[in-house]
């Protein structure tokens, strides 16, 4: 039955979407309430909703593929926790992707391809556009199919512009440019002769090694892997000795197997070992009671006694320093694979945890034997800082099954804080030799200079082969790290963050002894994590100062060592290091942070509504 009362073509009916026709005569002075079966109406017939707005950019599907590595825009498409555009990732496989096609509403695919970091003929210098570069903002001109039209005509170039032809990098490009924290050697005869020498030992690892680092940690920078990474502050000849190797390597075990258990995810196991020798100096010389002298630079440079003798750079260092590099890799590979690393072991040393016990009875219960390979072996890799560029350059091979240069003196290298210049030489080396690379990073670092670094060392966005250190002390750490975040974030730029909380924290005892007090250390480690859970970022790992003794260089931890006790074994030639107790105490803090932030994620993702069945 039809209300009389009611008409359906008022502006208040909800059947009516567009605009009333006006009205033969005006409309009344006074306002006139709706009838109340209009308001039933509208409750029982709500209006529809309003159509969707129009897109300003149309939505693209981003198909990933692992042949050939992928440019920049590309995997700030895959990663990035906005998808600006709505552009939605299918990965073709779960291995780290080398290259990327595009697929859109309104294209055809185009295939965009990169350049590898370490592609000497296709690598640009410092400072020069790529191709890539100029032709589109943010990837690679896409290849057009020829067309059977008359190409369109261009517009000759200003005579003022001259196309520079880019410049290849060569093992040896790093001298054309400036090096700094380089020892002067007087015998330069002498240098060159140990040098060819070097040049003709064979290679301490293996391109392939490094390259399967790389892969894992890919998974650090996407929050699949931690990373444990620490030794030595600078190895010396005087204390090396299978003991010593032995105890860090044990230490580092057990703080894997706390981190693992806390986790729940694999734990990369790299060491400063193996080549940690150089060190930079903030002083050239050094002055002791009126004597100038040299400053110490590493026992691969000069020695630490002082006197002139001691502290003249004598390139035959460099021999030694290489010949202990190789015995103590070799030395590790037989305790990573040889059954030292067997995971019953760990708990012998040092009573861990009651639930790391527990997790291993019932891995044993369930047929992970202590006869099984998985528990009787592990993956180590070695680093260093990448300083004496005339030793790196010796040891860097071309590998016959990519092409690509490795420097072969260690699996991964880094760039220190006071040689990470955009124009330098250690830049201008790092940026050709295909190892995964880590950048020391403290609170003087700007955003934009820290793209612009990432760019120069990774121009393809290749994940795993840029991490970044950072060191800056917990109050530097919680107002500086945000902004670099953010900044790699902006620009698409996949990279493991990982913190250095040494030698932010190092301070002078009133011995005067240089320590670090371990509530510092400890400090900047939460201030790092809470900076990531606040940006969404990931926590990719720690960067130690350590060792397996039992020395007193550090102050603080669970086993107090006062200032008082510092003299009782302080041991070090450079900067002070944690013992075995303080290393342990703090891998199991960093464990606990880590089950918080997994049982956190874990409600969060149960929380989320399944998608529809079907779909």
């Amino acid at each position: 039955m039809k209300s009389p009362n009611y008409p359906f073509s008022s502006p208040l009916s909800p059947f009516n979407n567009r605009s009333p026709t006006p009205a033969a005569s005006p409309a009344p002075a006074t306002y006139k309430y709706p009838s109340p079966s209009t308001f039933l109406l509208r409750r029982h017939h709500p209006p529809p909703p309003p159509p969707p707005l129009p897109r300003r950019r149309e939505t693209s599907l981003l198909l990933l593929d692992p042949t050939t590595t992928y440019p920049h825009a590309a995997m700030s498409l895959a990663t990035s926790s906005s998808m600006a555009g709505g552009a939605a990732v299918v990965p073709r496989s779960a291995t780290a992707t080398t290259a990327s096609a595009f697929v859109t509403m309104k294209r055809r695919a185009t295939a965009v391809r990169a350049v590898h970091a370490a592609e000497p003929s296709k690598n640009p210098p410092v400072g020069v556009p790529s191709a890539a570069k100029t032709s589109s903002p943010s990837v690679a001109a896409p290849e057009k199919a020829p067309v059977a039209a008359a190409p369109a005509p261009v517009a000759p170039a200003p005579a003022a512009t001259k196309q520079v032809a880019p410049a290849r990098w060569a093992v040896d490009s790093w001298r054309t440019k400036k090096a700094l924290q380089l020892p002067e050697y007087p015998n330069a005869a002498e240098l060159e002769a140990v040098l060819k020498t070097i040049e003709a030992f064979p290679p301490i690892v293996f391109a392939g090694e490094a390259r399967h680092l790389e892969e894992r940690l890919a998974d650090a920078a996407m929050g699949r892997a931690f990373l444990l990474q620490g030794g030595d502050c600078a190895e010396s000849f005087k204390e090396f000795n299978g003991n010593n190797i032995r105890d860090t390597f044990r230490v580092l075990l057990q703080m894997s197997a706390v981190l693992t258990f806390g986790g729940q995810m694999p734990v990369i196991k790299v060491g400063r070992m193996a080549g940690q020798f150089a060190k930079p100096r903030s002083e050239a010389f050094e002055e002791r009671d009126g004597v100038k002298l040299p400053s110490y630079r590493g026992d691969n440079i000069n020695g630490d006694a002082f006197n002139e003798k001691s502290r003249i750079p004598d390139p035959q260092r460099m021999v030694r320093a290489y010949a202990q590099s190789a015995a103590t890799l070799n030395l590790l590979r037989a305790f990573a694979t040889g059954g030292y690393a067997a995971m019953q072991r760990v708990t012998q040393y040092r009573e861990l945890a009651h639930r790391v016990d527990e997790a291993l009875g019932f891995m044993s219960a369930a047929g992970l034997t202590v006869d099984h390979p998985l528990m009787t072996s592990t993956d180590f890799w070695t680093s260093h800082e990448c300083l004496l560029l005339p030793y790196e350059q010796s040891l860097t091979r071309q590998d016959s099954t990519t092409g690509h240069f490795y420097d072969c003196s260690a699996h991964m290298l880094w760039v220190g804080e006071r040689t990470r210049q955009l124009d330098g030489a250690h830049v201008e080396f790092l940026r050709g030799v295909a190892n995964p690379l880590g950048i020391k990073v403290s609170d003087k670092m700007n955003p934009t200079e820290l793209v612009k670094l990432i760019e120069i060392l990774n121009p393809s966005n290749k994940p795993g082969r840029i991490t970044i250190i950072t060191r800056m002390g917990a109050e530097n750490m919680r107002v500086k790290l945000p902004h670099l975040i953010r900044a790699v974030r902006h620009a698409g730029q996949i990279v493991t963050w990982i913190t250095d909380p040494m030698h932010g924290n190092t301070i002078k005892a009133p011995c005067g002894l240089k320590t670090r007090p371990f509530d510092s250390i400890l400090a900047e480690v939460r201030a790092f994590f809470d900076v990531h859970d606040q940006e969404g970022s990931h926590p990719g790992g720690v960067h130690l100062e350590m060792t397996g003794q039992n020395v007193t260089e550090c102050i603080g931890g669970s086993r107090t060592v006062t200032f008082d006790d510092l003299g009782d074994r302080y041991h070090t030639h450079c900067d002070p290091r944690l013992n075995a107790s303080q290393s342990l105490e703090l891998s199991f803090i960093i464990a606990e942070r880590l089950r918080r932030k997994r049982i956190r994620s874990s409600k969060l993702n149960n929380m989320l509504p399944l998608p529809p069945f079907g779909v």
